[in-house]
């Protein structure tokens, strides 16, 4: 089994980032978060002899969710996660996009929720789940221990934090998963997030104005029984 990789296409109105995680041997992978313009994450894949095995939902809003269920249909890939708590979001995808004036995204229901501490894999690549509430309640993020590297959705951004103005969304509980989930995961980790570019968690606990005086930072979460932690 190869290295882990990531590539990132900006998909719809909104330049969600579409991840696609995947083996550098194997070419074989996931996608995170497909929002929409799926011919175009269909095609870029194809382009790049990538083949999907799953599809993995951070949370339900419309830009990172709004194409998961046509990519099912069109590839026969299961949907895993997000959160139960954001079944409301999946079910209000299509109202969403009309008041945004935007067409073709569908609601949609994962085949698998998520809750905090499962593992989710493809090949040896294995990730661990943690739901982290606060831009949506039932938002998780995705770690993989062994190589140091967490896909945070839109919890944490580089120099910012998720918008928690929306439906469901609470400030101070975000807060409290960026300092009680994410940043024990260390320092070093490095992470891709749902716009914009990513960074590593050190440089946002150290410089990013809505981290400062969160308060002490507890131990690291440990990984789940089963999970690799190795960290070479």
């Amino acid at each position: 089994m190869g290295k882990l990789q990531a590539g990132v296409i900006p998909v719809t109105a909104f330049q969600q980032n579409c991840t696609i995680l995947f083996d550098e041997d194997t070419r074989e992978g996931v996608v995170v978060d497909p929002g929409g313009d799926v011919d175009v994450i269909v095609q870029t894949v194809a382009e790049n002899g990538i083949t999907l095995k799953e599809i993995w939902l951070t949370h339900g809003h419309l830009d990172h969710a709004g194409g998961a269920k046509e990519l099912k249909e069109r590839l026969s890939l299961s949907i895993i996660g997000p959160h139960e708590d954001d079944l409301p979001l999946l079910e209000r995808i299509e109202t969403q996009a009309q008041k945004y004036g935007i067409s073709g995204l569908q609601n949609v229901l994962p085949d698998r929720w998520l809750k905090d501490g499962d593992v989710v894999s493809f090949g040896d690549h294995r990730f661990e789940v943690y739901h982290c509430p606060g831009h949506a309640p039932g938002h998780v993020i995705y770690y993989n221990r062994a190589q140091g590297f967490a896909h945070v959705g839109d919890v944490l951004f580089n120099g910012s934090v998720g918008r928690t103005d929306l439906p469901g969304g609470n400030h101070e509980q975000l807060l409290a998963s960026i300092r009680d989930k994410v940043l024990p995961l260390g320092d070093e980790v490095g992470f891709i997030c749902g716009h914009g570019p990513g960074g590593r968690f050190g440089e946002e606990r150290r410089t990013n104005p809505y981290l400062q005086g969160l308060g002490p930072i507890g131990a690291a979460p440990q990984a789940p029984v089963g999970v690799d932690q190795k960290t070479d």
